[in-house]
């Protein structure tokens, strides 16, 4: 965590620098986070050298984002669709999901993300945390199997890959 906090802070002041020294660099978002880009891109590759852990799970957080912003779209989708049909489709029920998510840290993560994405919402951790309780708007009865295992496949799998 401190070498990426490090390595935002060293692209920052580079972007800065190229922005302000270079005066043939137009001043906008896209060049401005072209460049914080590259210098982030160049740290990252530095750091095989003195971390490779950092090294390899770098990827996989940027495959979480971009697992999340998938699911993000796919739920808004799936309730802008139920919302505009005349009939719905919501199923709404409470499941409890088994978890293999030990800390605070990933238990609060997976609740967060859940929760973030629309029609879903986290309820609950079990007193003995083995368990998540989950609200679902399309939770149909014979499909909370599956709906259990995407979950766990899902967002809790790429953060236990991040987080251990």
């Amino acid at each position: 965590m401190k070498t990426f906090l490090i390595h935002c802070i060293i692209a920052a002041y580079v972007v800065n620098w190229v922005l302000v020294q270079q005066e043939w660099l137009p001043f906008n978002a896209f060049v401005t986070f072209l460049v914080f880009l590259g210098a982030f891109f160049i740290l990252w590759l530095s750091a095989l050298v003195y971390n490779r852990e950092y090294f390899r799970k770098m990827p996989k957080v940027i495959g979480l984002f971009f697992f999340f912003l998938k699911e993000l779209i796919m739920a808004n989708l799936k309730i802008a669709y139920d919302i505009i049909t005349p009939r719905y489709f919501m199923n709404p029920a409470i499941i409890a999901l088994p978890l293999k998510a030990k800390t605070d840290l990933e238990i609060s993560l997976l609740a967060n993300m859940l929760t973030l994405t629309p029609g879903s919402l986290s309820v609950d951790v079990s007193e003995d945390r083995k368990e998540l309780y989950v609200h679902l708007l399309y939770a149909a009865d014979e499909d909370v199997e599956s709906i259990k295992l995407e979950l766990k496949n899902g967002f809790e799998r790429r953060i236990l890959e991040i987080t251990t």
